[in-house]
């Protein structure tokens, strides 16, 4: 009897996961449902493993925590990493509740499981935030970090929450009078033209730094994992961030699947998911609504950046990007460069431009093998693609490029661009630049429908058109 109850459980298990890996639902990915995206690719990527993580399962409420939203529970978080550690590694599971904390410590061979209801919020007290690790120069650590780790991965339907209302500087220009007199309630100081709100000398809140712009440029990302192997990111949302939502940087092995990442349309540099110097990563099954970048490569600038190496063996398939500055973006820092990359049947709504490439001299890069296929645009305020080698990272406070020289230029090449279905941009195709900046790029079956122009393109720049039908509407 006891073994026909085991059968059964045991068939009632594969009969629900089955399917639920066939629609990628959260919590089942798995290597066969990550294997399952690499047919039919125009070039062959190295798969990704996913992590290792032992059976050992604890409650964060095992370790003092509270779930009611006043209780701090980083103490509990760090308790309990360290205790699953001392075993080997496992899963650390945050049940229903609202669990306040500082930033969190990830080692390796942890998952950290979020349950539907749980939400991690991060403290607005920024002085808990502050770098207290020779890992890094930076002043403030990540809201959940890992350095040097193997084996690490974020799972569950739960919610990650950066509480970045209480770090992001404000323009004027982007919020509703109604939303301008939120953040001055706040406290805060705004600037000598009264035209941005700083996060600086807020109501109940100690200061980072000894002015509104240095503070401002304190701010972390929520999510982040450097130099690290065998990294998932599986069904949670991940929002409101100080700075980026989600950016592995220098990691290899990374699987980042049913992720939802979301803030305010107006967010400052609240970019969604960046990859920066990794090899061998999947984003797949995503829905991104953001403040700046929606799925983004990076490689670094300069000297540093090519140390590092390319963005190698990307595949971005099936995922939706809302609002974003750009849907899929490549740069604007460039210097590794950006190798073997596929983007695949995934859907933009609403972003400022569909396909970006941004770059310039002193971070610029060359690309190879970057192949985008069946993307679906629709309401793009901007270029449905756009290129751009002068791009400036404008930030608040900070000069742009601070001097850049004539080494690292731009060198977009080799982009493979085919089935684009557009309806509604301001522009199909701008490219801008020097002569070998932007080359060898085909377009092919496409098809836009677009506002003032076709086609805005440098004679330096080289893009060949193939069975593309522009057609101009309102």
């Amino acid at each position: 009897m006891k073994k026909t109850i085991l059968t059964l459980v045991a068939f009632c298990l594969t009969a629900w996961c089955a399917p639920a890996m066939a629609q990628h639902t959260p919590g089942c990915t798995t290597a066969e449902s990550v294997a399952s995206h690499y047919t039919n690719l125009p070039v062959t990527l190295s798969q990704p493993q996913l992590p290792s993580i032992p059976d050992t399962r604890v409650s964060l409420t095992d370790f003092g925590a509270k779930g009611d939203g006043i209780t701090l529970c980083t103490d509990a978080f760090a308790q309990a990493i360290e205790h699953l550690s001392q075993k080997g590694g496992g899963h650390l599971v945050v049940p229903d509740g609202i669990w306040l904390t500082a930033p969190i410590t990830m080692r390796s061979n942890i998952d950290i499981n979020i349950a539907r209801n749980a939400i991690i919020l991060f403290t607005p007290d920024k002085t808990l935030h502050a770098n207290k690790s020779n890992k890094t120069k930076k002043a403030v650590v990540p809201g959940i970090h890992a350095y040097d780790c193997h084996d690490i991965s974020i799972t569950g339907s739960g919610t990650i929450d950066g509480n970045g209302a209480y770090w992001r500087p404000v323009k004027r220009s982007k919020v509703s009078d109604y939303e301008w007199k939120r953040f001055t309630q706040m406290g805060g100081t705004l600037s000598e033209k009264g035209d941005v709100w700083y996060p600086y000398n807020l109501k109940g809140v100690a200061n980072m730094e000894k002015t509104p712009s240095k503070e401002a440029n304190t701010r972390a990302d929520l999510v982040r994992f450097e130099d690290c192997q065998r990294v998932l990111i599986d069904g949670v949302t991940v929002q409101n961030s100080p700075r980026f939502h989600v950016h592995p940087c220098y990691c290899e092995d990374v699987v980042v699947t049913n992720v939802t990442i979301r803030c305010p349309w107006n967010a400052q540099n609240g970019d969604a998911l960046d990859l920066t110097n990794c090899r061998k990563a999947l984003l797949a099954h995503n829905t991104i609504d953001c403040g700046d970048d929606g799925l983004c490569m990076k490689a670094g600038i300069g000297e540093k950046g090519l140390k590092d190496g390319p963005c190698k063996d990307i595949l971005i398939i099936d995922n939706t990007v809302l609002h974003a500055h750009g849907g899929f973006v490549i740069g604007s820092d460039v210097s590794g460069g950006m190798e073997n990359i596929v983007v695949k049947n995934n859907r933009f709504m609403g972003t400022d431009i569909g396909l970006r490439f941004k770059s310039s001299y002193g971070r610029g890069g060359a690309t190879k093998n970057i192949y985008i296929e069946d993307i679906y645009m629709t309401d793009i305020l901007d270029d449905a693609i756009h290129f751009e080698t002068t791009y400036e990272n404008k930030q608040i406070g900070v000069d742009a490029n601070g001097g850049a020289t004539q080494l690292f230029a731009p060198d977009f090449k080799d982009i493979h661009i085919k089935r684009v279905t557009c309806r509604g941009a301001e522009n199909a195709i701008s490219a801008h630049g020097e002569e070998g900046m932007v080359h060898d790029i085909t377009i092919e079956n496409s098809t836009f429908y677009y506002k003032k122009n076709a086609t805005d393109i440098d004679d330096a720049c080289k893009i060949t058109t193939r069975n593309v039908t522009m057609t101009k509407g309102i």
